[in-house]
Formats: structure tokens, C-alpha cells, sequence
């Protein structure tokens, strides 16, 4: 593994363990009334596009970082659209 792929394997792990307290708490609580629909759906579809990018570079920090970061940040983008 190059310096170039351990860096971004361990920013792709830190930005995306970001996400969980978020969608844990949301599932727990099912309160989305603080959280933007806007922001969420903006961030999903960037998310999305960054994953397409990875793919195209076919560079495995961006792919798994961002399909993980998409299903995380799409839940929550879901459980707002339910629970909002």
C-alpha cells in the first residue's frame, strides 16, 4: 500500500465513522426535525458523485469510503423523509 492510499484509507475511515452517531441517533430517536433535508440531499448527491469518481479512477480509498458514506448519509436522508 502506498503513503498516497494509507493516507486516504485513514481520512475515508474517519469522514465516514462521522456519520454514525448521526444515523444512530436518528434510528434510535426517529427526531429529524434539526436536521436540514436540504443539506442531506445535496451531501447524498455529492456523496454519489464522489463514488462515481473513485470508480472512474478506480481508486479503492474514494470507493469505499464513499459507498459507505452514501448508504450512511442516505439512511439518514431516508429516516428524514419518513420521520420529518
Amino acid at each position: 500500500m502506498s503513503s498516497q492510499d494509507l493516507i486516504g484509507a485513514i481520512a475515508a475511515t474517519l469522514t465516514t465513522c462521522s456519520f454514525i452517531p448521526q444515523v444512530w441517533r436518528v434510528w434510535q430517536t426517529r427526531h429529524t426535525k434539526d436536521i436540514s433535508l436540504l443539506m442531506y440531499a445535496f451531501f447524498t448527491i455529492g456523496v454519489a458523485l464522489w463514488l462515481a469518481y473513485g470508480i472512474l479512477l478506480g481508486s479503492w480509498p474514494i470507493m469505499l469510503a464513499n459507498g459507505i458514506t452514501l448508504v450512511l448519509a442516505g439512511t439518514v436522508l431516508v429516516l428524514k423523509l419518513r420521520f420529518g
